[in-house]
């Protein structure tokens, strides 16, 4: 049986890194995707660790011979996960963990197997914050940087209708917890075996995050983007 493909998106910033660490160390028989991308390595990031980290050359190269399940060019550094990470996780009888960007989910997530989950920040003031925390620890605070990657946040977020799950990341254990259910959701769903009480809750936890049940959670962010009166409001 083919293993579940769990896309993971947010805006640079959200948290999301923080996230899919926490659930790979809760949860077994799940593969982690280790990108490829043609940026330099920042602060403690480690070589094959964070990212395969390559030359623009040696990417095209890859790209031409359609090594790629998916890439993408963020904020001029490109990006992309090798097809082997899904077949290999395949053979292993695993499921496989993607930690990409919105172009990128959008080129995988008509995969018959995959489940798409959106992580966004509570409000541009806490994204502000965390991406200017995560600039001095890597010994520089630009604003106009900053700026540009709240802006680009802003149109990310416009995709949030393109995911199955929603997560707001502004309470990490809840947003770990609720990440975790998911994934076990999606499991019991695929393997139909008896629910034990502590599945059918996590089940229930996920069901939460689903977008259409997530509106409660949902609007207030959409609103401190800017973005509400781009959607529906609720009833």
């Amino acid at each position: 049986m083919a293993g579940i493909l769990f896309i993971i998106s947010a805006p640079s910033g959200s948290g999301k890194s923080t996230l899919v660490n926490q659930l790979r160390s809760l949860v077994t028989g799940l593969d982690f995707s280790v990108s490829y991308t043609t940026r330099a390595p920042r602060g403690s990031e480690q070589q094959d660790r964070e990212y395969h980290y390559i030359s623009p050359a040696k990417f095209q190269e890859m790209v031409d011979h359609g090594e790629f399940l998916e890439w993408a060019n963020v904020f001029g550094h490109c990006y992309g996960t090798a097809r082997r990470s899904l077949t290999e996780a395949q053979a292993a009888g695993k499921d496989l963990l993607l930690d990409i960007d919105v172009q990128g989910a959008a080129q995988v997530r008509e995969n018959p197997n995959a489940v798409s989950i959106f992580v966004l920040p509570p409000n541009p003031d806490v994204l502000a914050t965390r991406l200017r925390n995560r600039s001095r620890a890597e010994g520089s605070t630009r604003e106009d940087e900053i700026n540009r990657r709240l802006a680009k946040a802003r149109g990310e977020i416009e995709n949030y209708r393109q995911y199955r799950y929603i997560l707001v990341n502004d309470i990490l254990d809840q947003a770990v917890e609720s990440l975790t259910a998911i994934v076990i959701a999606e499991r019991a769903r695929r393997d139909g075996t008896p629910q034990d009480p502590e599945t059918e809750r996590m089940i229930k936890l996920a069901d939460r995050c689903r977008q259409a049940n997530a509106t409660d959670r949902l609007y207030p962010v959409l609103s401190s983007f800017g973005l509400l009166d781009m959607h529906a409001t609720p009833a």
